[in-house]
């Protein structure tokens, strides 16, 4: 039973100095602070419950999301927990369509963020009240209400509200079998942890032979900043992992066009899987004309973690553009928006390897590709989640990898819940971690 009138949205700035160790770098983000606005929604409920949302950022900038979500939060306070979730397409419609926040959106940048922060705790709240992980809200909740919970608006040239149910409905066929499976198996992951480009050799060197001691059968390798680097590097981990074991490299939207097809040609060699964000997020077609360049190399475009919405997403499909499909549980509005953007990739036949890392992403992500499998795609070809093994000891439900996979989380909600010393510490100026940076940057 969803209780509760909404009696309190606060948010907070919280930075890791991962840039001090080259955590997260590559070829167009240097220097990254994983850091995220962390929300926290409580209600007048006699439960104790609160609902926590994140949404991921690389530091600077996180105070822009934060004034958002404060921008944000008179769509939420005094509003009744059921009546939201009962009617959860027009409240994503009414947060997305604020007629003055909009301007500087619509549905992208930082006002998209800070609501993907503020309904990742809504849904938080939901499954915790219900007493269920959210991937398992997800897969027993009757496809009319999923339904329900999307917006069609701009994407129903691609996915009727029709064709989603039926989907749902058809999804529903083997999936406690797929359950028992995912509860024994987990889901597939791969590795980006050994091969940041800010790393040395030696780092790239002991972290690979970890992760192949440790059961890894996916590599993922940072490129694009210098060809004759990424040529030595891709040998590298290719000679460690071998001929058999799959291999990807991700350029961070470094290249234009021609570049990427040039400069792919010449990694071909290596037999990478995909080359992921190989130009602007935002150029459709350019992924499209790189897509079918490099299609007689064996080698397939991935893209999403910076894809603004489901709008976009659509025209990559219908283009032919991408033939991996990442979304980001943060990047996107929350668990609504990703739901429709799940069932765009299955009508259209694209895996979807969502993006994940960073700060809390892992912990979120893992229940959106569960669901995925259990109750959508029921398939497990060409299908992978991205882990990487930063910050987990932050978060009070942290995610649990064995034998390379994803096991499903059992604790009720988002697994979205950070641990208050965690957060005290590294809250943004003030915390105990940043004014002794702070203090010692100034000396």
């Amino acid at each position: 039973m969803v209780r509760g009138r909404i009696s309190r949205l606060s948010v907070r700035d919280v930075r890791f100095p991962t840039s001090l160790a080259g955590h997260g770098s590559d070829a167009m983000h240097t220097d990254p602070d994983y850091s995220a606005a962390y929300v926290i929604i409580e209600t007048d409920a006699q439960d104790g419950l609160q609902g926590c949302g994140i949404t991921f950022t690389l530091g600077k900038g996180t105070e822009v999301v934060v004034c958002a979500v404060k921008a944000l939060a008179h769509h939420v306070l005094n509003k009744d927990l059921g009546d939201i979730v009962g009617d959860f397409r027009g409240f994503y419609r009414q947060i997305t369509s604020d007629g003055q926040l909009r301007w500087i959106g619509p549905e992208k940048g930082a006002v998209h963020l800070a609501t993907a922060a503020v309904l990742n705790a809504l849904w938080d709240l939901w499954a915790k009240q219900e007493g269920k992980p959210l991937w398992k809200l997800l897969v027993d909740m009757d496809p009319k209400v999923l339904v329900s919970c999307m917006d069609f608006r701009y994407i129903s040239d691609a996915l009727t509200e029709q064709e989603a149910y039926e989907m749902l409905q058809k999804g529903r066929v083997g999936s406690r079998e797929r359950e028992a499976q995912m509860l024994a198996q987990g889901y597939p992951a791969y590795t980006t942890s050994c091969a940041w480009l800010g790393y040395a050799d030696d780092a790239l060197k002991q972290l690979c032979s970890r992760a192949l001691q440790d059961g890894w059968t996916r590599f993922k390798v940072k490129v694009g900043a210098d060809l004759q680097d990424d040529i030595r590097r891709c040998r590298l981990i290719r000679d460690m992992i071998g001929p058999e074991k799959t291999l990807m490299v991700d350029a961070n939207q470094r290249w234009d066009v021609p570049e990427a097809v040039e400069w792919m040609v010449k990694l071909a060699e290596f037999k990478p899987l995909w080359i992921e964000e190989p130009t602007s997020p935002d150029d459709i077609l350019g992924h499209a004309t790189i897509s079918k360049a490099l299609a007689p190399l064996g080698i397939g475009v991935a893209t999403g973690e910076q894809c603004h919405n489901r709008v976009m997403f659509k025209q990559l499909l219908q283009a032919k553009a991408l033939q991996f499909l990442q979304i980001d549980s943060c990047r996107l509005g929350s668990v609504n928006e990703s739901l429709s953007v799940l069932l765009m990739a299955h009508k259209f036949g694209i895996p979807v390897c969502p993006h994940a890392g960073g700060l809390g992403l892992c912990e979120l992500v893992q229940h959106l590709i569960i669901f995925d499998y259990i109750a959508v795609s029921a398939s497990l070809e060409n299908r992978m989640c991205e882990y990487v093994d930063h910050l987990h000891e932050h978060f009070k439900y942290p995610v649990l990898i064995q034998k390379a996979s994803y096991m499903p989380p059992k604790d009720a909600g988002y697994s979205t819940e950070m641990k208050e010393s965690s957060v005290k510490e590294h809250q943004f100026p003030d915390g105990a971690v940043w004014k002794k940076l702070l203090a010692g940057q100034e000396n």
